[in-house]
């Protein structure tokens, strides 16, 4: 890596986001972070600087539900870094029940899935000057419950759910990730930018705070020492900067253990996988002119 080299990371204001920040800071990066808060970015900026002191912090705000925000937030980005190192997509939501954007999508696949596909398509340029850049993508073994995948239409579904049912779509979304990763590998094969999905195992983040009594569980799971989210950092950071993962690309990799994960089906097939981007694409830039890429 280069001197203060840049990383960006999206959900950094809390959870694993904000620790994969703490510690990449520590590492000489800069700090290129999402927030929706001003508040919290600021609370964020002044605890990482309770580890880092000098550490060098630049906020981005929108709201990675809407498409529109991630487009104009990937350009200011872009515009003003020639070069980023990292792009951390980690920001995800669990919702309980359905929220649909002002774009017309469900909240869940917005933030989940579209806005990291979104961010990356324009950030590519100054991945690319990197040299050697990595794109590290958020993913989980929660995709093994994903019910049944059906293309195209999951990606514009917005019927109604209930907290029970919550946990397949949101199972779903991390297996999109999965496959948006390989196929974005294989897309990207030859330009220098690894790109890479992980499963950070269970982790007490506030993930589920929508729940009710999400606090006093979370409480006391931190009293038992269940779900640190060191942990699912640890293997955030590793993939960021160890060696060895700079030499593979479309991998999907566990926490504690560091190894290879084979995806459940259809994450793991090369048509399916090909299926989702060209749904993808179709959905978010030819359909939409206010978002092209």
């Amino acid at each position: 890596m280069p001197t203060n080299p840049v990383a960006v990371i999206t959900g950094a204001t809390s959870g694993l986001g904000q620790l994969a920040a703490i510690e990449l800071a520590r590492h000489g990066f800069r700090l290129i972070l999402t927030a929706r808060s001003k508040e919290r970015a600021e609370a964020t900026a002044t605890k990482i600087r309770q580890y880092t002191p000098g550490a060098q912090i630049d906020f981005y705000y929108g709201d990675l539900s809407l498409m529109k925000d991630v487009h104009r937030v990937g350009q200011e980005i872009l515009s003003a870094h020639a070069v980023i190192d990292v792009l951390l997509n980690n920001a995800g939501i669990h919702a309980f029940e359905l929220r649909v954007t002002a774009e017309g999508f469900g909240e869940m696949v917005a933030v989940n899935y579209f806005a990291p596909w979104l961010l990356t398509q324009i950030l590519q340029p100054s991945l690319m000057k990197a040299g050697q850049a990595r794109v590290v993508n958020v993913a989980s073994e929660a995709s093994r419950r994903h019910g049944i995948l059906q293309l195209p239409g999951d990606l514009s579904d917005t019927s109604s759910f209930t907290a029970r049912g919550s946990s397949a779509l949101y199972g779903k979304t991390k297996l999109l990730n999965i496959m948006f990763t390989a196929e974005l590998a294989r897309r990207w094969t030859g330009s220098g930018i690894t790109v890479n999905a992980l499963n950070p195992g269970f982790n007490v983040t506030g993930l589920g705070r929508e729940l009710r009594f999400a606090g006093a569980i979370e409480r006391m799971l931190k009293i038992l020492h269940i779900g640190d989210p060191c942990r699912g950092t640890d293997i955030i950071i590793r993939l960021i900067l160890e060696p060895e993962y700079g030499k593979v690309t479309g991998g999907y990799f566990n926490v504690g253990t560091g190894r290879s994960i084979e995806p459940v089906f259809p994450g793991n097939d090369a048509v399916q996988q090909k299926k989702l981007w060209e749904a993808t694409e179709d959905l978010l830039c030819k359909k939409n002119e206010r978002m092209p890429v």
